[in-house]
């Protein structure tokens, strides 16, 4: 595991942990794994890996939804001690019912990385949800106030659920998007003055590219502009928790190769949609602080 960064944006390799919940989703474990292994910083170097994935589950071995066993590589207990390393926390879908009634993983751990950020919004970390995965943030109070979607076929058990948590904490309600294939909030990325943050992104930017500095990493920038971005990203909320909630396991996809747009650069996204011979369908991106 890698040495605590105060940027996801460098060399080495994007921590991710993906969490196997009793029958989660098979397919929607399979369409994010699929983009963030292939993925190289430099597509003609194979060890130039840009995620490392690791699993979690409660036993070392996870039955999906599908009814096919996957071994996994940590423990919770071991993930939980290892919490703060890891960059991309990935919730997937399945379930959901029957976790919503145990109150089990993935909702404590769900609850705990979001803590994280509160604590110390000098990092830069990710929720990522995939198919109904957006139910259990939903029902931990993750998408109070910001933009959000889900499986098609959940739409009216997801709105419930969010406004069930939106009354039950006394506060915003969520917006829920029946139409985009995958949403991103708190889109900032990196630390540094916005007139020079590749990352900034907004609705309007549609299509526009990183420019080629994107990958400096917070430690270039001067410290009195890392001050001041840290002050913005502490009132945003979740302490700046960039939050992506999707579609189904395709739209999965899409909001996976959003992911590394961003934390590599779009080059390494068209690269991986044209290896799964997928059409990157781009979704929503909500403005995550007006700089």
């Amino acid at each position: 595991m890698s040495a605590h960064k105060t940027s996801a944006v460098s060399d080495d390799p994007v921590d991710v942990l993906v969490v196997l919940h009793d029958k989660f989703d098979l397919l929607n474990f399979a369409s994010v794994t699929q983009v963030l292994t292939s993925v190289l910083h430099d597509k003609s170097d194979p060890t130039s890996k840009a995620f490392e994935v690791t699993t979690v589950a409660a036993e070392p071995k996870v039955l999906s939804e599908q009814g096919v066993v996957i071994g996994t590589q940590i423990a919770f207990k071991e993930a939980y001690a290892q919490l703060d390393d890891y960059d991309v926390l990935v919730v997937l879908g399945g379930n959901s019912e029957a976790i919503l009634k145990q109150k089990a993983e993935p909702l404590p751990i769900i609850k705990a990385y979001s803590e994280l950020q509160i604590k110390d919004n000098t990092r830069e970390r990710t929720l990522l949800s995939i198919d109904t995965g957006s139910i259990f943030l939903a029902e931990q109070g993750i998408l109070s106030g910001l933009a959000a979607t889900t499986h098609p076929d959940f739409m009216t058990a997801f709105e419930n659920i969010c406004s069930h948590s939106a009354v039950r904490d006394g506060t915003d309600r969520t917006d829920v998007d029946e139409i985009a294939r995958y949403v991103v909030n708190n889109l900032r990325f990196d630390i540094g003055d916005e007139d020079e943050n590749p990352y900034i992104r907004r609705k309007s930017d549609a299509g526009r590219r990183p420019s080629a500095g994107a990958r400096k990493g917070s430690i270039s920038f001067k410290g009195m502009s890392r001050r001041e971005s840290i002050a913005r990203r502490a009132a945003m909320r979740l302490g700046g928790l960039r939050v992506i909630t999707s579609g189904g396991s395709t739209a999965g996809i899409d909001a996976t190769l959003y992911l590394v747009s961003i934390l590599v650069d779009e080059e390494a996204a068209n690269e991986a949609a044209r290896v799964l011979q997928h059409n990157w369908v781009k979704g929503t991106v909500v403005d995550g602080l007006d700089v």
